[in-house]
């Protein structure tokens, strides 16, 4: 992995969500490749649909000057803190703004637990959430092609 740029991490206002949409779809690309399946919620999502998913989640950024290069969404449910979209633009990818994304969710979250879920071809991501400490607990068939690796972390986060 080689340095991470010199990223801002800050909160996602609501008047960038078409750019957070466009850095979605533009991550999730190779997914869409690895799995075979254009379809993916996350290409498939409308900017309505996540205007409403940004009302009830907290979304952290990473920004390169003005230019959003990568996000994370969190939510609290039962006591433990749900991460979901770790996007990275694809250029940056592997420069470790994922771990940094990761890590600020985690913290900000304040939850003594993490959980989070990936596709189990998706090797990079994989090996982003072991180096962090998660663990697999299940994988859940979603259908032909596609099985989801469920991961948790105990986090050092109390409220």
């Amino acid at each position: 992995m080689t340095t991470p740029p010199a990223v801002e991490l800050a909160p996602v206002p609501p008047s960038a969500a078409g750019e957070l949409l466009t850095l979605q779809r533009a991550a999730y690309v190779t997914e869409a490749r690895l799995y075979g399946d254009p379809d993916l919620p996350a290409l498939t999502q409308s900017l309505e649909e996540l205007v409403a998913e940004l009302a009830g989640s907290r979304c952290t950024g990473a920004w390169l000057g003005r230019r959003l290069v990568g996000a994370v969404r969190t939510r609290e449910r039962d006591g433990t803190l749900h991460v979901g979209r770790l996007v990275v633009a694809p250029d940056l990818q592997g420069r470790g703004i994922g771990s940094l994304l990761l890590t600020a969710a985690e913290e900000a979250g304040g939850l003594p637990r993490a959980a989070l879920f990936t596709g189990h071809l998706s090797e990079a991501n994989l090996r982003l959430y072991r180096r962090a400490g998660y663990v697999e607990t299940h994988r859940e068939d979603v259908h032909p092609g596609l099985r989801l690796v469920h991961l948790v972390k105990a986090t050092a986060g109390q409220r």
